[in-house]
């Protein structure tokens, strides 16, 4: 058996150990809201132009995006985080009952507003529409303290049945580093392996095992740029491993790849799976922490795990809007092309 195929033949493996596995998902929960409109003619009152309405869809977003994610993938999830009693956050409500997915964790608060994201997109009849503007609503105040401790609550409890904890912060409250400091005080629930994605803060958490920021994220909290350099690359992904006493990072670079740093090992390249012709990569980070998660969860290396998320972040991007990858999805891909790394 050559190389490629028993690499194969062991993601695999993974892959269809997905649906034996539980992680729970602590995270800001978004509503990503698409208005789509046909292009009429520009208006008289202002250089801009008039659209038809001809469509609006509400899909879960940021934390709620990782989470349907590791749904589709056939992982059984377990989310925990606030929605407002608004209609955004009834719809996400909606979507998870519709996959299946226990929403006892997720607290309906009616002093919350649900984060809303909401794209509008202009286009012609028979083609495809481009964003124009976004607006976000986001609440004015993070959880209250009463909700933060039913959080802290609600995941300590799920975790006794996980596999792994997905950590997914966007900045709004519901996952931020204070909360997964008292749910990590039980006593046992330090066992579980904790991965993280993390807007800006990344280096504020403690405790856990493997994070995965995109490339602009690293730039921004270690205040350098690391363009083409792979070395200064391999020295910023060195330094995110030992300051966070992490055991694997994966930085993910867009249209480059990803590369994966496994403690004690050195980094691993990865070119991106498929096309570099992008088609849109609206919540792609939060499919590449899903599959990572539940890779690492069914019991892959750091290398694996991160084949894997790479095969699913290629994917992705190639769908319009906020999509996910399904475990079928992910199978097929495996099947036509075998993992790949970059000699460095």
């Amino acid at each position: 058996m050559t190389k490629h195929l028993r690499e194969n033949d062991r993601l695999r493996k993974i892959v269809e150990a997905f649906p034996k596995i539980t992680v729970t998902v602590l995270g800001d929960l978004v509503a990503d809201e698409f208005v789509f409109g046909e292009i009429s003619r520009v208006s008289r009152e202002a250089p801009v132009l008039i659209l038809k309405h001809r469509d609006r869809k509400v899909v879960p977003g940021g934390g709620a995006n990782a989470i349907y994610n590791l749904a589709d993938l056939g992982v059984n999830v377990l989310p925990v985080g606030v929605v407002g009693d608004d209609e955004p956050g009834k719809l996400l409500l909606r979507a998870f009952r519709h996959k299946r997915i226990p929403v006892t964790g997720v607290l309906k608060d009616k002093s919350y507003s649900t984060v809303t994201k909401t794209r509008i997109l202009a286009g012609f009849a028979h083609t495809a529409g481009q964003q124009v503007v976004r607006l976000d609503r986001e609440p004015s105040d993070g959880p209250s303290p009463h909700l933060r401790r039913e959080l802290i609550l609600a995941a300590r409890q799920y975790l006794r049945a996980s596999d792994a904890l997905l950590v997914s912060d966007y900045g709004y409250g519901a996952a931020a580093p204070s909360l997964l400091n008292a749910i990590r005080e039980k006593r046992g629930i330090d066992k579980v392996p904790v991965t993280l994605d993390s807007r800006h803060r990344m280096l504020e958490f403690a405790g856990v095992t493997a994070a995965t920021p995109n490339e602009s994220e690293v730039e921004e909290i270690l205040g350098i740029r690391i363009g083409n350099d792979w070395s200064r690359l391999v020295a910023a992904g060195d330094q995110i491993l030992g300051q966070m006493n992490l055991e694997s990072l994966v930085i993910t670079r867009g249209k480059d790849g990803m590369v994966a740093f496994p403690r004690r090992h050195k980094p691993v390249d990865l070119p991106i799976f498929g096309s570099d012709e992008v088609t849109d990569v609206t919540g792609a980070g939060d499919t590449v922490i899903a599959t990572f998660t539940a890779a690492l969860a069914a019991g892959a290396t750091t290398e694996e795990a991160a084949q894997l998320a790479n095969y699913a972040g290629g994917i992705v991007v190639m769908k319009r809007g906020t999509a996910t990858v399904s475990q079928q999805e992910l199978l097929e891909a495996l099947e036509k092309a075998p993992p790949v790394t970059r000699p460095h």
